[in-house]
Order: C-alpha cells, then structure tokens, then sequence
C-alpha cells in the first residue's frame, strides 16, 4: 500500500522566497520506492517537510515525485520564488529545458511539475551533490523504511499533507505510471549483436566509520570529506572509459559514489540491490580489535574460513552465491558495453573470485581499498578476463 505524503510545516510569515531540496529512491529501480522535500527559508529554517512511499516504481518516478510535492508544499506556503535543489542530474536538465523528456511514461510526471512551476513568479533549478541532499534522502528512506515496516512516514504533532499522487492519475495502486502505460525504466542502451563487456568495479569512497577504522555492513554511514573527494577523483577516471550504465548498490555511500560517476560520465545510474554489503551482523560499527575481544573464536574463524559468518550475519560464500549470477547477465543486457558497478570491498572480493572461477577464500589474498577499481572482461563466448585488480593510481 501506498503511504500518503506527510508534511510538517513551521511558520509561513513573510515567506516569499524559498529553497526547495528533493528526492527520491528506488530499491530495485523499479522497486519499493518512496520521496522526500524540504523547503527551507532565507535564514535555513525548515518551512515544510514531505515524505511518502509512491509504492513499486523506478528512481526517477520518485524522483519527479519528491519535485512535485516540494513544489505543492512551497505553493501551499505562499511563496512566488522557488530555488529547488536535487541531485538528479536527468530532473534538472529536463526542467530547465536543456534535455528533452523522451521516454512517453516521464510525459505526465514532467507536465505535472511544469504546471506546478507555470504558478510562481520564478523557479530555478539547480543541480548539487548527494551529500548536499542529505534532508531529503533521509525523509524519503525514512518514508520507504516505514512502508517496509507496515506503517507511513509521520512527523510527531504535524498535520497531514494533500492526498497523494495515486489520486491525480498520475500512479496506479501499485505506484507505476498511471494515464501514459507501465513503469518507466530508465533510458538504457540496448545490446550490441555482439562484442566484449568491460565490467568495471568500483568501491564506494571512504565514509566516517572507515576512518575511524569501524566495520560498518549494511548500516547507513555517510561518505566523510575524503571519500567525497576520492569519488570525485575515481568520477574523473572512469570519463575516458565511457561507461553505458553505472549500477550502484543502494547503500547511500555506494549511491553518492555512483552519482558522482554518472554525472561526470553522463551515464544513467541506477540501483541495485544484488550490490549490497555483506551483513555483519552484530559486529557493525565496532572496530577490529572490539571484534576480537568480545568473540575470539569466531572472529578467528571468519578471517579464515568464507563458510562462516558474522553472529547474525551473511558469510563470504552467500556474497558470492548472491553476487556470482551477476557477471553473465550483465554480459547478456549490455552486451558490448562498459558497466560500472560501485559497490563494497567484500562484495568486489566475491565479483573477483568468481570472475576468476577461484575458490572463495582466495577474497583473503585481494585487498580492495576505498574508491578502487577493478576490471573485469566477459567475452562473447563467455571467458572472463580480469585485467585490473584493485588499481587507485587516480587517488595519488
């Protein structure tokens, strides 16, 4: 079931300009999927908050889902001029009119905000990194957290906003577009007849528990200031590889890695989920040694055997049952292109070894370091060639 968008609004005296943020997420791309908007006065003071899940649908349906509700907040608050602010290179650049709105099921979601924009005296729009759209990333996982858990996203003490899209006609009940034909998919390039597949692996950059030298899983941690400029230097490198299509684990730090890339390559990123990190368990964000202490033998066991596992989590075996299919489908959806994959260091251990058709617990012998890439060829006969391991020469 579809969450009904929330909104929490402080005061709206004097509003008249305002910054706008907007996102939105797909686990799945398309998958659950939800939104988030923020709308913030001169002086940073957050106006109107919005969240909602849009069911199963594709990144950039929640995307123009989180615009059009930013703008209907900002409307609703009386303002005339709008800044909005999102990390979607494709949303900025079709509403600013410099690219075209090709895919038929993006008509409708394009006219709906374009209406939206028609009722200011001025709306812009600009482009700004993930980590500048932390606000709204986090209402939008909020709302899709609440979703997966049986509930909607609701702010303690607000009112509850307009009803939601799947009311305009723009979605039906399962979140997909509704007047114009099924879930967009985003504008991916077709196979080639034939012809190698260059794979490129890429880990995430550094976040603020690497630096502190913390396991982090599947937990939510952002990229610290490093990492942010090695994704920017690892972006820079991939430009001469012209990648087709970067595909991103949904972990925020994988996704800010991601987006760095497709915006210097130009390349659609999209989500998912096979990329996620291995499930540590009950050792998340404790350090090495904390680890060691408090379970001697099995932290033991683990660093030597890729059958054991983390005190509820998954063993470097089930990364690699879960990873290994990946490499033939690849090679069959984009044949002949470049693919990159920005995921996590235990995940690329697994990629590597399957790759090389090598026992598991070879992954002990590879060190894979932040914002590295690895390079992987899937011949049209099926051979695979590694012909990189772990390279970060664009980080000195």
């Amino acid at each position: 079931m579809n969450g009904d968008p929330v909104q929490s609004e402080g005061t709206t005296a004097g509003v008249g300009t305002v910054t706008m943020y907007a996102d939105g997420g797909s686990r799945g791309n398309p998958g659950p999927a939800g939104y988030g908007s923020v709308v913030f006065d001169r002086d940073g003071a957050v106006l109107a908050e919005r969240a909602a899940s849009v069911g199963r649908a594709t990144n950039n349906v929640a995307e123009y889902s989180g615009l059009i509700a930013g703008l209907e907040a900002a409307r609703d608050l009386g303002a005339r001029r709008v800044d909005v602010r999102m990390d979607s290179k494709l949303v900025v650049e079709q509403m600013s009119g410099r690219w075209q709105v090709k895919h038929p099921d993006m008509k409708p979601l394009a006219r709906k905000a374009s209406g939206l924009v028609a009722g200011f005296d001025t709306v812009t729009f600009t482009w700004v990194p993930r980590a500048q759209n932390s606000h709204a990333d986090r209402l939008a996982n909020e709302a899709m957290d609440a979703t997966r858990d049986g509930g909607t996203w609701t702010e303690p003490g607000r009112a509850p906003a307009p009803a939601p899209l799947v009311e305009d006609g723009l979605f039906g009940p399962d979140g997909t577009v509704g007047e114009d034909g099924p879930d967009p998919a985003a504008a991916l390039p077709d196979p080639h007849p034939s012809g190698a597949t260059q794979v490129i692996v890429v880990r995430h950059g550094e976040t603020v528990w690497g630096a502190q030298g913390r396991f982090v899983g599947r937990k939510e941690v952002p990229l610290s200031a490093r990492g942010e400029a090695q994704a920017a230097a690892l972006a820079q490198r991939l430009r001469k590889h012209a990648p087709a299509v970067v595909l991103s684990s949904p972990l925020g730090r994988c996704r800010a890695t991601a987006e760095a890339i497709a915006t210097a390559t130009g390349a659609p990123m999209l989500v998912e989920d096979a990329l996620l990190d291995g499930k540590l368990g009950d050792w998340s964000g404790r350090r090495p040694g904390e680890i060691a202490e408090g379970w001697p033998a099995e932290f033991a066991v683990w660093r030597s055997d890729p059958d054991a596992a983390p005190p509820g989590g998954e063993s470097f075996q089930e990364i690699r049952d879960r990873v290994s299919p990946l490499l033939g489908s690849l090679a069959e959806q984009y044949r002949g292109h470049t693919v990159v994959l920005v995921t996590h260091a235990a995940t690329s251990k697994m990629l590597l070894t399957a790759a090389m058709d090598a026992p598991t617990r070879l992954a002990y012998r590879f060190r894979i370091d932040t914002a590295s890439m690895s390079g992987i060829t899937v011949e049209d006969d099926g051979d695979v060639v590694v012909w990189a391991v772990n390279e970060t020469g664009h980080l000195s």
